[in-house]
């Protein structure tokens, strides 16, 4: 794709949340964001709530999702502000919050993730970073599928994002060991390949799901210090000082961070075009697997966005959300 036909916001590095909303009257629109107690998920569901959006903040601890939905109420005076219990890790936790889910929803929000710094498996065997980051979410959509095609007739567009990661540009979707049952465990390689996961998650979910009014964008936020840092060993906390002396990213504030997610879920020109990778609240060009993330740290790989390994990871997930 050349630059002139990547699409082009009025937002950047610099934009924050408030930035990306202001102006805009979300009245009427019911929004899900996952892992919001904290970090990108508190400031995009406040965001979303300044602006009139009613908002259901799906999180592990519901005791502190309570204490954050209060704030964000007193702070917006939005008292449409509810909290529902999540588990991503534990799909039939997922499935309760799916069925319990009624009426239409206008944009499902998928913000919380993991970042370990050793093995962990669900109950299934799964590589706890795959199935969180990707699984669970992937599950969530399937649950709330018709909710949101009855919120694509009702307004005319459904909106999912995915927040992905430039640690996409580390691992592709590795389907012969998805879950290192005999590879030797790297998390830095298995994060990134939840995170590509997440990117062809809103290639296919576009190409499934379009017809219905429903469109889903991958985001990156960029480098921000929050939450999915707390269990990260002094090596991976040198290597991110290590690529920030280099230049391959600048930390954002949480505001600027949540900036391009805000765009992927409500700017108007990508209310009805999915499969998109935005950085810095615009497209992303997309560049070879074989490009180092030093100098292409705004870009997204190609195997990132190839539609053969989106329809496969499609399928492969829904073999394993199924035989849960």
């Amino acid at each position: 794709m050349s630059p002139a036909s990547l699409i082009r916001t009025a937002f950047d590095a610099d934009s924050t949340a408030d930035d990306v909303v202001a102006g805009l009257d979300l009245g009427g629109l019911r929004a899900i964001v996952t892992g919001a107690t904290s970090g990108l998920g508190r400031e995009t569901a406040r965001a979303l709530a300044s602006v009139g959006a009613e908002v259901t903040l799906a999180v592990r601890n519901t005791a502190h999702g309570a204490s954050v939905a209060n704030d964000i109420a007193a702070s917006t005076g939005n008292r449409a502000v509810h909290v529902a219990h999540l588990e991503l890790a534990d799909l039939a936790t997922v499935a309760r919050f799916a069925d319990s889910w009624h009426g239409p929803l206008h944009l499902l929000i998928n913000n919380a993730g993991v970042m370990r710094p050793s093995l962990g498996r669900t109950p299934q065997g799964w590589e706890l970073q795959f199935a969180t980051n990707h699984l669970g979410h992937f599950a969530l959509a399937l649950g709330l599928q018709d909710a949101l095609a009855a919120g694509a007739n009702q307004r005319g567009a459904a909106r999912i994002v995915a927040v992905t990661s430039g640690a996409h540009m580390y691992s592709p979707v590795v389907f012969d060991d998805i879950h290192f049952t005999r590879r030797a465990y790297d998390p830095q390689l298995a994060y990134g390949q939840s995170k590509t996961a997440n990117s062809l998650f809103a290639v296919e979910a576009t190409r499934r799901w379009a017809p219905d009014g429903i469109v889903a964008n991958a985001v990156n936020p960029g480098g921000v210090s929050t939450g999915l840092q707390r269990d990260f060993t002094q090596d991976m906390k040198d290597h991110l000082d290590r690529l920030e002396a280099a230049g391959v990213f600048a930390y954002k504030t949480v505001g600027q961070g949540a900036a391009t997610t805000l765009v992927a879920a409500t700017a108007p020109e990508f209310a009805h075009t999915g499969g998109h990778y935005l950085d810095d609240g615009n497209e992303s060009a997309t560049v070879p697997d074989d490009v180092e993330l030093a100098g292409n740290s705004h870009a997204v790989k190609q195997w990132a966005r190839d539609e053969a390994a989106a329809r496969r990871l499609w399928e492969v997930s829904l073999d394993l959300v199924r035989e849960r």
